[in-house]
């Protein structure tokens, strides 16, 4: 009988991980739910990715469990919880769920208790590096206890992956800790160059970081940077949302990481629906207009 995966939530990293995984094992079979379909009908944009990827289209979390080897979740930071309970009471002993959100690991572990009530095993996986190109193969780390047969099939299906213990919540704590610094220096770097727009001194800004920190490699840096934050900036506040709990969960301050998300949302929100910009100094203007705009 062919394996058979399901997605909550079909976004880019579902469907990443669907594109390299079915070109790696064609005989695997995919399902998949996502919150947009009652939105829009299983005939609207994400089910229409759906079909042009060959997945069976859910129409309720338990019709993507049902059948499931693997329930993947793979939702933005704050649907986590509620998507983990939205499939929970459909799952049962002898499925897997993998929950690749990025989360504190105290939501993990909360997440993980209403999953195991039905006897499906949890574990808890931080992917740790962009899902393209790699897709499935992007490096990932595994908490919980992985079982012999969720082992091997991991290694036969080529997934890059070391593991993190077995209390649930290892995985994501260095995810969140990570996250801390990588989407911290995109937002650092973001904030930078448009205060330094507004203030008239960006050339000025620009060249002294490049001889300061020459290792980064500018400009390209400050354009990938930019490029993130514009592509990605919302899934990124929730991230980082979630990494200021972990760190008040371990006493710390999450001001950082807050403040972090703030950054990142104000200028995702600025940036949509703004027309492609001829140079990053032009992208910089326009986003230091708006963001005033917005303040």
């Amino acid at each position: 009988m062919a394996m058979r995966l399901a997605f909550i939530g079909f976004g880019e990293a579902a469907r990443a991980f669907r594109e390299s995984l079915a070109r790696h094992d064609p005989t695997l079979e995919f399902a998949a739910y996502d919150v947009l379909l009652e939105r829009e009908g299983a005939g609207g944009a994400c089910g229409a990715e759906m079909t042009a990827a060959g997945v069976a289209i859910a129409a309720t979390p338990e019709a993507a469990a049902q059948g499931a080897d693997w329930v993947i979740s793979a939702v933005t930071a704050d649907q986590s919880r509620a998507a983990a309970a939205s499939v929970a009471p459909f799952l049962h002993a002898g499925q897997v769920f993998f929950d690749i959100n990025s989360v504190s690991p105290a939501t993990k572990r909360g997440n993980a208790e209403r999953v195991e009530v039905g006897g499906a095993r949890y574990l808890d996986m931080a992917v740790m590096a962009p899902v393209h190109p790699r897709g499935h193969r992007t490096p990932v780390l595994i908490a919980g206890t992985l079982d012999a047969p969720t082992a091997e099939r991991l290694a036969t299906l080529d997934f890059q992956y070391e593991t993190a213990g077995a209390g649930i919540g290892g995985a994501t704590a260095i995810k969140m800790v990570r996250s801390l610094f990588v989407k911290g220096l995109e937002a650092l770097t973001v904030e930078a160059y448009i205060a330094a727009e507004a203030s008239g001194c960006l050339p000025e800004i620009r060249a002294s970081l490049a001889k300061s920190y020459p290792g980064l490699g500018w400009p390209d840096f400050a354009e990938y940077e930019f490029e993130r934050v514009l592509k990605h900036g919302m899934r990124r506040a929730a991230e980082m949302r979630e990494s200021a709990a972990t760190l008040n969960e371990l006493g710390l301050n999450g001001a950082l990481a807050a403040a972090i998300a703030d950054v990142q949302e104000l200028t995702a929100l600025a940036g949509r629906g703004m027309a492609p910009a001829a140079t990053l100094e032009d992208t910089i203007a326009a986003l230091a207009e708006r963001r005033r705009g917005r303040a």
